[in-house]
């Protein structure tokens, strides 16, 4: 058979991402969320929603000496409901207005939510795939991308609530091209409705609360050191052993002879 003769040799496939389930990522271009070149604003865009996390996860250790000495700058930097609650405890003793509370807690709840809602105007399902690692999280946007607008704003009101994957819910309220306005008078609605019961619930427990948070502090340099341990134990077991170093071919062929 010459070489005319034989079948052609089908088009060499791009390699996919060893583990990517069904409807995730396929391939390393699968990973870029914009379609072609990407413009200034969307390296921008995506270098925002890389520091969000590693933020927040810096800040973990910081935590137990923020909560007791500055726990309204802690409200603001993480937007925690632990935060909330000791920051509000200390308002029902006077050591804060409890006004200041709530809105160091709304904003610190709310101000990243706007960069997921345009990462879903801009790029759609394809950030979409590239942040939902599950299934249900993906069919979840693309149900309220088809939704009656009140249900995505009702969706986007409940993505304070602990079991509401908020990242998702802003993503497909942009991919459904909600107004910027009306998003955020919904997360912003949100966020008031949730830091004022977590503030509420603070505020109620008062001097109980505030004993507990002292407690906390006298132990905080503690429980950092442990943080910051734990976490470089866990990077170390992620990165795995080093494979050994090969050895020269030239040192290997002095071997042989």
């Amino acid at each position: 058979m010459t070489a005319a003769d034989s079948p052609s040799s089908p088009p060499a496939q791009p390699e996919g991402i060893p583990g990517a389930p069904s409807g995730a990522p396929q391939t390393l271009a699968d990973l870029k969320p914009w379609q072609g070149r990407a413009t200034r604003t969307d390296q921008l865009l995506l270098g925002a929603l890389l520091v969000v996390p590693a933020l927040m996860l810096a800040l973990t250790p910081l935590k137990p000496l923020l909560i007791a000495r500055h726990p309204i700058l802690l409200e603001l930097l993480t937007g925690s409901n632990a935060a909330i609650g000791a920051a509000a405890a200390f308002a029902r003793i006077g050591e804060a207005p409890l006004w200041l509370v709530i809105v160091a807690g709304v904003v610190g709840s709310a101000k990243f939510g706007w960069l997921f809602w345009l990462a879903g105007r801009r790029w759609g399902d394809r950030v979409v795939n590239l942040l939902a690692p599950h299934p249900r999280q993906r069919q979840l946007a693309e149900r309220l991308r088809r939704a009656n607008p009140w249900w995505v704003r009702v969706a986007v009101l409940a993505g304070e609530l602990p079991f509401v994957p908020a990242a998702i819910v802003y993503v497909a309220a942009g991919w459904a091209r909600m107004r910027l306005s009306v998003f955020l008078a919904a997360h912003l609605g949100g966020a008031l409705i949730w830091t004022s019961l977590v503030a509420g619930l603070g505020y109620g427990l008062g001097q109980h609360a505030v004993d507990v948070v002292l407690l906390v502090d006298r132990y905080a340099i503690w429980v950092t050191v442990a943080l910051a341990v734990g976490l470089a134990v866990l990077a170390g077991r992620k990165a795995g052993p080093r494979p050994a170093p090969t050895a020269p071919a030239a040192d290997q062929r002095e071997d042989a002879a």
